[in-house]
């Protein structure tokens, strides 16, 4: 299919320094699925990321009829602005299992839809820089052991031979080689072509305004282009399932966290993977660039969900305060209360990607980390920067259920900034809680109710 492009708009932007960044992360990106809005179809997926389509394709290879439907565009938000790392290491505990299987599908996921999707496994490096850090990752270690994942410690002697930094900044390192990295922007549009050759519809700027129930339970997705009746729908909606699920009555915590990312020119290699310490992160691209990413610099923007999920959040605010930012700006605006009849225009179709600016100083401070950490680096550049909205949990773990209030939907959400890595394998978990079938993974860790039940919420990991 060929895609549909706007010239008189393109020509514009072409005069903009910053085209490339707008063409590929805003509502000026082309379109390129419009499959034909059906009457019905068995499944609605609602949202065109790694876990939506990851999803949609896991059914179709079980045969079943499948519509994905995004609000912008396939991967507009966070699925393609993340680092690009499908790393084990540091896994929740219950999300090992999934990582180590997803895994395995990103093996075979270049094979399976024809498609280069940039997947190696390069390995992944914590640094640690005095023993005090080295010891704060004995409790990783000791998950990868239980599980069976090659991760190791390596001395500072060892370290220096596998990644090319300044001599002596850094103490040991924990390395799993068996760990990878992958292209986002290549990945899910790649994933979405393949499931789309599998029969799934997928439709970009068609955004879902809500639900239609009959007898209690789902039977209908109204979108801004009309009803499309089904008999499951799976909300893989990333920062906007919140507000999509309250209008639906179910009150999920969730809170939006920005992260800026950027790419540098090509380069030498100083390691074929992807190394964080405790505050640069850099993964080797398939262009021969490097992707830069802070990791101890988050940002939060006060507005009234920070406000309704306080106390679910506080532990974590409290855990990462030392590099969330909190922000004021425009809090009047976002202390309001969306709201909208399905006959009328809603906030998904007011924001179809959601584009916000790269913090300008993050970048500033990237590029002399990355001088400082890489000694052979220092002279790259800084060739695209973008920044992205993490969907997060107040436990940093996501939600993989069905929803008990809405029978017929399935929340599959608040990946907190580790879903492109786990994509696969939720997928195919979301596709099996679709069909029925037992999943093969203890998911009482990913339940819906777990923040209204009583329960005690356990932090997972951030990074």
């Amino acid at each position: 299919m060929k895609p549909l492009s706007k010239p008189r708009q393109e020509t514009n932007l072409r005069n903009n320094p910053r085209y490339d960044q707008l063409m590929r992360f805003s509502d000026q990106m082309p379109l390129h699925f419009q499959d034909a809005l059906p009457d019905r179809s068995a499944v609605v997926v609602i949202g065109g990321g790694i876990i939506g389509m990851a999803t949609a394709w896991f059914l179709a290879r079980h045969g079943v009829e499948a519509l994905v439907l995004d609000k912008g565009r396939v991967a507009g938000e966070q699925s393609s602005r993340n680092w690009g790392w499908v790393r084990q290491t540091g896994r929740d505990d219950a999300e090992y299992p999934i990582m180590m299987e997803s895994i395995k599908h990103w093996d075979g996921l270049a094979d399976a839809i024809g498609e280069d999707v940039g997947f190696q496994r390069g390995g992944v490096l914590f640094l640690a820089a005095n023993e005090a850090e080295a010891e704060a990752f004995d409790p990783i270690l000791a998950r990868s052991r239980q599980h069976g994942v090659d991760t190791e410690r390596l001395s500072q002697a060892a370290l220096e031979r596998l990644l090319d930094g300044r001599p002596g900044q850094w103490h040991s390192a924990l390395y799993t080689a068996s760990d990878g990295r992958a292209e986002p922007w290549l990945a899910v549009p790649a994933l979405a072509r393949g499931a789309q050759r599998l029969g799934v519809k997928i439709r970009e700027r068609c955004a879902v305004r809500g639900l239609e129930r009959s007898a209690g339970r789902v039977s209908a997705v109204i979108t801004e282009q009309g009803r499309v009746g089904c008999d499951t729908v799976v909300c893989a909606s990333g920062v906007w399932s919140s507000l999509l699920l309250r209008q639906e009555g179910i009150d999920l915590p969730q809170l939006a966290v920005k992260n800026t990312v950027a790419r540098t020119t090509p380069g030498p290699a100083v390691f074929n993977g992807a190394a964080t310490g405790d505050d640069i992160a850099i993964r080797r691209r398939a262009d021969g660039g490097y992707t830069l990413a802070l990791c101890d610099e988050l940002e939060h923007f006060i507005g009234r969900d920070s406000l309704r999920f306080m106390a679910p959040f506080l532990p974590a605010l409290r855990k990462s305060r030392a590099h969330m930012q909190l922000r004021w700006k425009n809090l009047g605006q976002r202390l309001r209360t969306p709201r909208w009849q399905l006959d009328q225009v809603s906030p998904f179709e007011r924001n179809r990607v959601w584009n916000p600016e790269p913090s300008r100083a993050s970048l500033q401070r990237m590029a002399r980390l990355l001088a400082d950490r890489y000694p052979r680096l220092a002279g790259l550049k800084l060739a695209d920067s973008w920044a992205g909205m993490i969907d997060a949990t107040p436990d940093a773990v996501p939600v993989m259920d069905q929803a008990a209030a809405v029978p017929g939907l399935i929340v599959a959400t608040g990946f907190s900034g580790h879903g492109f890595g786990i994509g696969l394998g939720a997928g195919r978990i979301v596709a099996d809680l679709v069909r029925g079938v037992a999943p093969g993974h203890d998911l009482h860790r990913f339940r819906l109710c777990r923040f209204k039940d009583g329960s005690r919420l356990e932090l997972g990991p951030w990074i």
